[in-house]
C-alpha cells in the first residue's frame, strides 16, 4: 500500500511539474538574454534610501542614451564595461550634492535574484549579470531594473522587450496569470543556487 501511495504522488507530482519544463526553459534563456542594473543603499534608514534614488536618477540619466546602440546583451555589456569609471563619478557625483561622502564601488557581477515585479514586468528568479553599484556597505534596501532591454523606462520599456526578446522570452516576462510557475520556479533556483 505504501508503496502504491509513493507511485501515485511521484506520479502526480511529475504530472504538475512536467508542463512547466517549457516555462523554466524560457526563464533560463531569458536569465541569459537581459543585463541588469542593481543598486544597493549605505542602509536603510531615509537619507541612505534618499541617496539611492538620486544615485539611481543620476545613472539613468547620464548613461540610458549610451544603449541605445546595443543590439545584444553583449553590446550592453561592453558599453557598460567601457564607461565603469563614468558610471561611478556620476553615482559619487550624486552623493557629494547630497553631503554624503560614503564610496562607492561599481561592478559587473552575475548574481541571483529573487521574482521581481516591475510595473508591467515580471522577472523571474534566477542568475543574471549586472552592473551592481554599492554605496557604502551596501547594508541597505536595493532598487533594481533591467538595462538590456531597456526596461528602466516606462513606455519605451514594451517595446524595447518586445522588439528584443524573443516570443517565449517576451510572454514569460509579460504575462499576469502564471505567478504559480514563477513561485515554483524560484523555489527551483533557490535550491539550485546552494550548488552553484
Amino acid at each position: 500500500m505504501k508503496t502504491l501511495f509513493r507511485i501515485v504522488t511521484a506520479s502526480l507530482i511529475l504530472a504538475l511539474l512536467l508542463p512547466l519544463i517549457p516555462f523554466q526553459n524560457s526563464c533560463r534563456e531569458l536569465n541569459n538574454d537581459v543585463f541588469r542594473l542593481h543598486i544597493l543603499a549605505n542602509s536603510d534608514s531615509a537619507a541612505d534610501q534618499s541617496a539611492k534614488l538620486q544615485v539611481r536618477d543620476s545613472i539613468l540619466e547620464e548613461i540610458s542614451s549610451l544603449y541605445d546602440q546595443a543590439r545584444s546583451k553583449e553590446d550592453a555589456e561592453d558599453i557598460t564595461r567601457a564607461h565603469l569609471t563614468l558610471i561611478r563619478n556620476t553615482a559619487v557625483c550624486a552623493l557629494r550634492r547630497s553631503g554624503i561622502d560614503d564610496p562607492v564601488h561599481v561592478e559587473m557581477a552575475r548574481m541571483y535574484f529573487n521574482t521581481r515585479y516591475y510595473d508591467d514586468f515580471t522577472m523571474p528568479a534566477g542568475y543574471y549579470d549586472a552592473l551592481r553599484v554599492t554605496i557604502g556597505k551596501g547594508g541597505g534596501r536595493n532598487w533594481w531594473c533591467v538595462m538590456y532591454p531597456c526596461l528602466c523606462v516606462g513606455a519605451a520599456a514594451d517595446d524595447s522587450a518586445r522588439d528584443t526578446l524573443s516570443s517565449d522570452e517576451y510572454e514569460v516576462i509579460s504575462s499576469d496569470d502564471i505567478e504559480y510557475r514563477f513561485k515554483i520556479v524560484e523555489v527551483y533556483e533557490k535550491i539550485r543556487s546552494f550548488f552553484v
